[in-house]
């Protein structure tokens, strides 16, 4: 890697940090609870089943008994906004009533979230996002109750639960595999991480390893804060990280709202034609940010949230109904470029799945009595 003497902004998260990856804000209040509810984002229209049914609806499912609950570590943010969409009306298509709470943020209130769901005995859970150490004594709770459990970019810790993420090694490969071809392999580069978020650190070991086979990218700068404006505080990062390092072409922001951040950024310091931001994750907002005029947004590789959404309540389902399912899922993103929007005239991520239909994934968990 060689010995850098950036001008580095080291992140500091306080009280409980935030256990999940994307987020622009916190919302602050108590666990909601929603029952396979439909949503009006256009992201939820992807099919819930690749092939038509083999099975017979087991009675469970056909009778609506099915409760499931869905415990989060945070809600805020276009992210979590469209996987719940997406979790939700899974939930309707398979007839299962979806109990929803979050954390605002705080990682002993998912706990206590979670330990309640135990004790209202429901038929499966899922964890989505927070921190191991937090989640991990309580999933082994629920899984010596025999409740089946999908954790959702978070390690449970426990074999029989089901470990599902997206696969951030591709992503930020995606990324950087964009970075290296725009610019040649040879580019003074900002970095933007948050060290203790299970995919950012997935993340990271790709660029450790990136930088190690690309010797012509150098690390100047590392920037990073998650909290509760996360955009606007890397902006402020950005722009003093930019200031101190005018050669820089790049900014590798692998999450959106680093990435928006750092696109604010750019524009204020109007470096738009000379520094190019690439990132990772999308929905509907970041799409607008990436197809303004001049945006130096020009790539991101993602799965899309919605479906990820999806497949949570799928392999939660599967575990119910005694089905065979993989204990660590993975979901393949793909790489989306600001000129693919552009020459597509896409708009909104119903556009995007309808345009790369590798973002649906409907083999991934599939549940084998839902038809298409």
């Amino acid at each position: 890697m060689g010995a850098y003497h950036p001008h580095v902004i080291h992140a500091r998260l306080f009280g409980a940090v935030l256990g999940a990856l994307v987020l622009a804000g916190c919302s602050q209040g108590s666990p909601t609870t929603t029952t396979g509810a439909t949503s009006s984002n256009a992201a939820t229209t992807a099919p819930s089943s690749a092939s038509s049914p083999a099975a017979a609806v087991p009675a469970k499912f056909a009778g609506g008994g099915v409760k499931i609950s869905l415990v989060r570590q945070l809600s805020s943010g276009d992210y979590f906004e469209q996987w719940l969409a997406g979790a939700q009306a899974e939930a309707k298509a398979l007839n299962v009533s979806l109990d929803v709470s979050s954390g605002d943020g705080n990682n002993d209130k998912q706990a206590l979230n979670l330990e309640q769901a135990i004790g209202q005995k429901p038929d499966a859970i899922i964890v989505d996002h927070g921190f191991a150490e937090t989640v991990q004594p309580t999933i082994k709770k629920a899984v010596a109750a025999g409740i089946p459990l999908v954790a959702y970019d978070v390690d449970p810790g426990s074999p029989e639960a089901v470990a599902l993420t997206q696969d951030d090694h591709q992503i930020a490969g995606q990324a950087l595999g964009a970075l290296k071809a725009d610019t040649g392999g040879n580019a003074d580069v900002v970095y933007v991480y948050v060290a203790g978020f299970a995919p950012l650190d997935r993340r990271n070991e790709t660029w450790a390893q990136f930088k190690k086979d690309n010797p012509g990218i150098k690390q100047v700068a590392q920037i990073g804060v998650v909290n509760n404006s996360t955009a606007a505080a890397v902006a402020d990062q950005a722009k003093a990280a930019l200031t101190a390092n005018p050669g820089v072409k790049a900014v590798f922001a692998p999450y959106d709202e680093f990435a928006k951040g750092a696109t604010l950024a750019i524009k204020e310091l109007g470096l738009q034609d000379k520094v190019k931001v690439y990132g990772a994750d999308v929905s509907t907002a970041d799409i607008g940010v990436m197809t303004e005029p001049r945006s130096p947004w020009v790539a991101t590789s993602a799965a899309d949230a919605s479906n990820v959404g999806r497949i949570a309540v799928r392999a939660a389902a599967l575990l119910v109904a005694g089905q065979p399912v993989d204990h660590a899922l993975k979901v393949p993103p793909a790489l989306i470029t600001q000129k693919q929007l552009h020459d597509g005239g896409i708009t909104s991520v119903q556009q995007l799945t309808q345009a790369v239909p590798a973002l649906l994934t409907p083999d991934v968990a599939r549940v084998p009595w839902v038809a298409p």
